[in-house]
């Protein structure tokens, strides 16, 4: 008996097969073998298509099935999780109509920002838990605005992983968590946010069919089994973003317990039972899986756009060969890093070449390297500042919300992407005065446990983590935390003078 997880991200497609009787990873395959591209048409714009999500997670359904060697028809359960905040579109034919606007595209602040003024701060915070900002409500408002005849056609609007969903079933579904993310959610009502969508002059009827996060959502079809070699009526039974199924992945459920990512994006997620808010709208309030009306829980969520894309782009460009037509390893770029000091001696980097930030209230600052020195700093420098760059951006939100009553000694994160360094994992422990936990799983394996919760095969939440196992705690270095408070706030100066010099 077997569950499978997806993790649709914005650089590849995971998919993981569990083994729902010993809880053991039987097999996980990823694709592309690069990093996924994005369709950028202009600055601050950020696209992929749809169909390209389809298609490799088709390869890596055939390659998990194939490696692993089990009967499709043993996979009991199927779960989705995907790269939060981004709109499909689709007609009456559940064709896509235009590629899908994603998570870090920036193109919408104005249309929220505006409906943030004119709505009013009070009435967005206490109904929405946050400005309606650059989420996809404000996407659907810019293809309305931009692209009429396009927005004439849409029979639904659907966040990515329902599109998913949507080709595994041929049921056009969402959940009210992924609402929530999409500000299409109105937590005083308990309802979708109906006035915000009768504000930017949206059709109610756009809103897909509303199915519990954990639950018999939907079954595969028979034309969905053929292609990807899965059983006719396999039961999808959880779909959640990202960032709560990371958090849910970790086994954080309760409040007052905090996860961490850091990939394409660097996520700091902490659980409440309140529906509480920042009134600046930099770090955002969402429900959390688990939500239910008797038991409220929220996830409240500080994005830093430019992490692992950092670390990507360094590699791209910085350490590469074009000779040996090469590039460093991630590993040998952590090591080159792990030589330098703690401060990187000077070099500081801002890291937010990623489109808008909205912890910096939905500013586009850019990537910047200060204090640069062509006598002094090596490219080993670079990899230093770029790592305590992101962690200094991280510790920024965290700052926001410890203001919030989100607090918490221990951060759990998957011992995976960029908490792969010693050196990552060891900073961002003392930075943020926090013991890290790192722990032996990933989105694609939270999202397989999260179907063997929806199909009623594990009996309740803690069954479903048997196989959960610590790998490695991290503490602060505390000889370091009185020199890294420092770097830290020299960085912070430099931060305010790219605030300053776009508020000019």
């Amino acid at each position: 008996m077997y569950l499978l997880g997806y993790d649709i991200g914005s650089s590849s497609v995971k998919a993981t097969l569990i083994n729902a009787e010993t809880d053991a990873v039987l097999r996980s395959a990823f694709a592309p073998a690069q990093e996924m591209g994005m369709i950028v048409k202009q600055e601050g714009w950020a696209e992929q298509d749809p169909e390209r999500w389809w298609h490799y997670l088709s390869e890596v359904t055939h390659q998990v099935i194939r490696e692993s060697r089990i009967q499709a028809s043993d996979i009991k359960a199927i779960g989705i999780a995907y790269q939060m905040h981004g709109l499909v579109v689709v007609d009456q034919n559940q064709q896509v109509l235009r590629p899908s606007i994603i998570w870090c595209d920036s193109r919408a602040v104005r249309y929220g920002d505006k409906a943030f003024r004119e709505i009013g701060a009070e009435t967005c915070l206490s109904c929405y838990l946050n400005s309606p900002g650059n989420f996809t409500a404000s996407k659907l408002k810019w293809v309305k605005e931009n692209e009429p005849e396009i927005f004439k056609k849409i029979d639904k609007f659907m966040l990515p992983g329902d599109y998913i969903a949507m080709k595994l079933s041929g049921k056009v579904q969402t959940t009210a968590s992924g609402l929530s993310e999409g500000i299409l959610w109105n937590f005083q009502k308990n309802e979708p946010a109906f006035d915000l969508l009768d504000y930017y002059g949206i059709p109610a009827q756009l809103i897909p069919e509303i199915v519990p996060s954990f639950g018999l959502q939907a079954e595969v079809s028979s034309s969905a089994a053929a292609e990807l070699g899965l059983a006719a009526g396999t039961p999808i039974a959880y779909r959640a973003g990202d960032q709560p199924n990371n958090a849910f992945s970790l086994n954080v459920l309760h409040p007052g317990e905090i996860a961490a990512t850091a990939g394409t994006s660097g996520v700091i997620y902490g659980v409440n039972n309140q529906f509480t808010y920042d009134p600046e709208s930099r770090v955002n309030t969402f429900l959390h899986v688990n939500h239910t009306t008797e038991q409220p829980s929220t996830g409240t969520l500080l994005c830093v756009n430019g992490t692992g894309i950092l670390n990507s782009w360094l590699r791209k460009t910085v350490f590469t060969s074009e000779k040996a037509n090469a590039s460093y390893s991630y590993q040998e770029i952590n090591d080159l890093a792990q030589a330098v000091p703690a401060g990187a001696e000077g070099l500081l980097i801002l890291p937010f070449g990623n489109g808008a930030e909205r912890f910096l209230k939905n500013k586009q600052v850019g990537a910047h390297i200060a204090g640069l020195s062509f006598n002094q700093h090596t490219p080993a420098h670079l990899a230093r500042a770029a790592q305590e760059g992101i962690i200094f951006a991280l510790r920024y939100g965290f700052d926001i919300m410890k203001n919030m009553q989100i607090n918490a000694r221990t951060v759990k994160a998957g011992d995976a992407n960029m908490f792969l360094s010693p050196l990552f994992a060891q900073t961002f422990a003392t930075v943020t005065n926090t013991t890290v936990e790192l722990y032996n799983t990933d989105g694609s394996q939270g999202a397989a446990r999260g179907a063997g919760v929806g199909a009623g095969i594990y009996a309740d939440y803690s069954k479903a983590f048997a196989g959960l196992r610590r790998t490695r705690a991290v503490e602060p270095e505390l000889a370091l935390q009185e020199q890294y408070e420092a770097i830290y706030q020299t960085w912070l100066a430099e931060l305010q003078v790219q605030l300053n010099r776009i508020q000019d």
